[in-house]
């Protein structure tokens, strides 16, 4: 069988790219194929055994490549030089026009992420983007073929026990009646959680002066999250507000089962995971309509067309107190959801990959 390799630029099993990349892994070796993961900057101690270090390999046989494709790297430099079949698996490149103001210093890596996609096109023997609105970025880069399948993701997990402490002290927090916003996502500018932070505002001041919200997610602004947290503080929300940082498994639970309505305000998503964790905890959403978001939910949330304060928050109270209404996005979810049931995706995900692979061996 022929070896396939995946590459990435690092590695973690918290990330939604790290967790897609160990289950494309585990469907290549179920397939009998070979199949490690190549990084170029090593994990922590405690995920080394899980990947092969990128500097120094070489293959022993027939190889085809699998770029995990979502920032600027020396990964796909390197890339352009070997002679193995390659495959662009893109998650999407977040266009650094949302860092320039926020992290300089990240910008310009976005922005080679992009000219090194364009670059990889005519090496490239397929493309699989994890959504159609990536699919169309890639068209247009000049790629030839592009099949879309989306990513690999067990949802099995969040059906685990909610840390016990976190659920009983979110529980503590809350005023009967009230409710409780969530949204999960890196701490960026384009996720705009700003923008959910003034819809809650928006929301205490007309509807429910007792509302909260948690903001999940590690940070990847440094910049953006202090000004986050001052804008909190500024609104007079310190108490409404928790900015709770990444956090381990069984906390995000308990963040998903406390949650009255999910509330997404972000003007650029590849795909966006965290709307499916929802949809799989019965969790209501309301989005903002930009990027590949209304294709990620369907029918399984309210989309807005604007990210204005006073229409999230309108948006996010038909949700709380229409009942009936809840109950219909909530069992839409459940409906979306066998679209992505990891079985399904799998299948795709081979049915895409075996030509390749065929070519190769």
């Amino acid at each position: 069988m022929t070896t396939v390799h995946q590459v990435l630029p690092s590695f973690s099993t918290r990330d939604a790219i790290g967790a897609h990349a160990l289950q494309v892994q585990q469907l290549l070796r179920d397939e009998g194929h070979r199949s490690e993961l190549l990084v170029e900057h090593p994990p922590e101690a405690a995920l080394q055994d899980r990947v092969q270090p990128l500097d120094g390999w070489e293959p022993d046989g027939p190889t085809v490549l699998v770029y995990q494709a979502s920032v600027g790297s020396g990964v796909a430099s390197w890339l352009e030089q070997r002679p193995e079949p390659l495959v662009v698996n893109h998650h999407n490149v977040t266009p650094p026009e949302f860092f320039d103001r926020w992290e300089p210093a990240v910008a310009p890596g976005l922005r080679t992420g992009r000219y090194q996609l364009a670059d990889l096109a005519a090496r490239c023997e397929l493309a699989i983007p994890v959504s159609d609105f990536n699919a169309r970025a890639l068209d247009a880069l000049g790629y030839q073929r592009v099949e879309t399948a989306p990513i690999l993701l067990d949802l099995s997990g969040l059906d685990r026990t909610p840390d016990p402490a976190t659920a009983a002290r979110l529980a503590r927090a809350r005023v009967p009646g009230s409710a409780h916003w969530l949204f999960v996502g890196r701490i960026a500018p384009n996720k705009a959680q700003h923008n959910v932070v003034k819809a809650l505002a928006m929301y205490r001041r007309i509807y429910d002066p007792q509302a909260t919200l948690a903001l999940v997610g590690g940070s990847a602004a440094d910049r953006y999250l202090r000004a986050l947290r001052a804008y909190v503080h500024e609104l007079g929300l310190d108490d409404a507000v928790e900015i709770a940082g990444s956090v381990p498994p069984e906390v995000l639970t308990a963040h998903y089962r406390a949650a009255d309505v999910f509330v997404c305000a972000s003007e650029h998503e590849g795909f966006c995971v965290p709307l499916l964790e929802a949809m799989a905890t019965g969790v209501p959403i309301v989005a903002f309509a930009a990027g590949a978001v209304p294709e990620t939910v369907g029918e399984a949330a309210v989309l807005v067309g604007s990210s204005a304060p006073a229409v999230l928050a309108a948006a996010a109270h038909r949700v709380v107190t229409d009942v009936p209404f809840r109950e219909r996005l909530v069992a839409r979810g459940k409906v979306r959801l066998d679209d992505f049931e990891l079985r399904r995706s799998r299948a795709r995900y081979l049915e895409v990959l075996e030509p390749v692979l065929e070519r190769a061996g």
